[in-house]
């Protein structure tokens, strides 16, 4: 049985969070992986210490766009294979995704797009939701167990945000946005926070203009899913709201395989 404690941070540009005791708190957590979205930085922009962090590999997925979008995978155990994107170019175009391959799952790690500023980016994200979709069912369909993490962007429930009844017209709680997440779910993928508390004011993302965080006035969009197939190797889903730096907070998962 291997243990494996794994988190995911969107860091609102990781020059930014660097500046702001990132490095530190990565190595008091020690996590077996560390996934990041909106890096917002290329390779070469970044100095050593955030490429070569001690006892880890780093995999980074860049945009074409600098300052853009980006994730990157910091891991311990060397993954048997890396994909960076999901292989269809409007999409691997921003560097939202990278999926590496272990012996005993698969991960993604993605920063899903925002729908709010236009109709047109709003079409794009449900595409992008979709094409994800039938890239992680045609993997569970050979077998594979996956997790998968990240920045969705949207919230599922009315408890996953405070003000649902205002935001019912927002993409982030869009009908279209929260029935695809159904969708999801109904194909043998699996929520893991709920796995472990239905209890309400749970968030991740907070409005920085309106000091939104000092409230809690905030949604969850950021999260870990799991297929199915690996629930009985979830030993727990959390929330690091404590943790400061960006306008998101980190998540986490423990596993037993």
């Amino acid at each position: 049985m291997k243990k494996y404690r794994l988190l995911s941070w969107n860091v609102n540009g990781i020059r930014a969070v660097s500046k702001k005791g990132f490095l530190e708190w990565f190595e008091k957590e020690q996590p077996d992986i560390l996934c990041l979205q909106e890096t917002k930085a290329w390779k070469e922009q970044l100095n050593d210490e955030l490429i070569n962090v001690p006892g880890y590999k780093s995999y980074f997925a860049e945009a074409e766009k600098k300052g853009y979008s980006g994730v990157v995978i910091y891991t311990k155990e060397e993954p048997i294979k890396i994909q960076y994107g999901l292989g269809i170019p409007q999409f691997d175009s921003e560097g939202r995704t990278i999926i590496a391959e272990y012996k005993n799952f698969v991960l993604y790690n993605i920063y899903y797009p925002n729908g709010k500023r236009s109709k047109e980016r709003l079409q794009y994200k449900m595409d992008f939701y979709e094409a994800f979709r039938k890239h992680a069912a045609d993997l569970k369909s050979k077998g594979k167990k996956i997790i998968i993490c990240g920045d969705v962007n949207t919230a599922h429930k009315e408890i996953d945000l405070a003000r649902p009844k205002a935001n019912e017209k927002t993409s982030g709680f869009l009908p279209e946005e929260r029935e695809w997440m159904d969708k999801f779910f109904n194909e043998g993928f699996i929520d893991t926070l709920r796995m472990f508390t239905d209890a309400g004011e749970l968030y991740t993302w907070w409005d920085m203009l309106t000091r939104a965080r000092d409230r809690n006035v905030g949604w969850r969009i950021d999260y870990f899913f799991i297929s199915d197939n690996l629930r009985k190797n979830i030993t727990n889903a959390f929330i690091m709201q404590d943790v400061m730096g960006s306008d998101h907070c980190p998540v986490g998962i423990e596993l037993k395989i």
